[in-house]
């Protein structure tokens, strides 16, 4: 079986490598449950999938975020998510990442829609906090609002500098075509120019979705492994603890401090928090 329960399974067994090694890609994963593993590469770890299991689909994605500080590092490129398409992710058929799945056996499409998490270490002061999160701790608004609302920004500030206005129905239009983040991916050619020009959007986290400052979220304490999920739907904590059981077995459960965070901007996660 593969899932982010059977991951964050992996990574307490192996806790005390957290405090040795010099980067997140060098941990000890489990590579058997691992479809496929790049650098700098959105993702960074995709978990195979469980063909034909509705209830543990497997298939998650998780991108890995060091820092040497009590601060999220950046995201370069990648606007965080909850969830992501796969389609978006396999871009063509000779995609590396297609290659490595269908070579780990999986049905890439049976599962379209995959959950995203984030693989987190923080260092401050000789202690670490180590989080593996579901995406939707940052993803407090869609993609294309954060990108379209953006864009707002810098439009009324450029028409307030050059004292013009324009209609609100022209700036809707204007920022309506400005929200896929494809937009910006591509390296634009312009005739006559020497050089190429792509636009790179990069995403810092406010102090809203610092999960690892000790003011905003003082439960996520020094020298922890935490594992927050997302209690957005009626059903989902009952959901999350019967799969969570299913992996770690009621004893080995009982050694974890079980509580709900509530975000500042998003609704409680479930948190399952051990020490290292």
């Amino acid at each position: 079986m593969y899932s982010i329960y059977h991951f964050y399974k992996d990574l307490v067994e192996k806790k005390e490598y957290f405090n040795t090694i010099q980067k997140l890609e060098d941990f000890p994963y489990d590579l058997s449950m691992i479809a496929c593993k790049n650098n700098g590469v959105f993702p960074d770890i995709a978990l195979k999938l469980n063909n034909g299991n509705k209830d543990i689909t497997g298939g998650e994605f998780i991108e890995l975020k060091d820092s040497a500080s009590y601060t999220v590092s950046s995201f370069n490129s990648t606007i965080p998510t909850g969830r992501k398409e796969i389609s978006k992710i396999i871009l063509s058929e000779n995609s590396q990442i297609k290659k490595q799945m269908e070579e780990a056996g999986n049905h890439i499409y049976s599962v379209p829609i995959r959950d995203v998490f984030y693989l987190i270490r923080g260092k401050k002061n000789n202690n670490i906090k180590i989080c593996l999160v579901h995406g939707s701790f940052f993803e407090t608004i869609s993609i294309e609002d954060l990108i379209k609302e953006s864009f707002g920004l810098v439009l009324e500030e450029r028409l307030s500098q050059i004292g013009k206005e324009l209609p609100d129905e022209w700036k809707y239009k204007f920022l309506s075509i400005f929200s896929e983040q494809k937009n910006f991916s591509k390296v634009r050619d312009v005739n006559k120019s020497s050089v190429k020009l792509r636009f790179r959007i990069m995403t810092e986290v406010k102090a809203e979705g610092n999960l690892l400052n000790s003011i905003r979220y003082p439960e996520i304490i020094d020298n922890s492994m935490n594992f927050l999920l997302p209690l957005h739907n009626q059903n989902d904590e009952e959901n999350f603890k019967e799969k969570i059981e299913s992996v770690f077995g009621k004893k080995e459960l009982k050694k974890f401090n079980i509580f709900k965070i509530k975000h500042l901007l998003n609704g409680y996660f479930l948190n399952y928090q051990t020490s290292i």
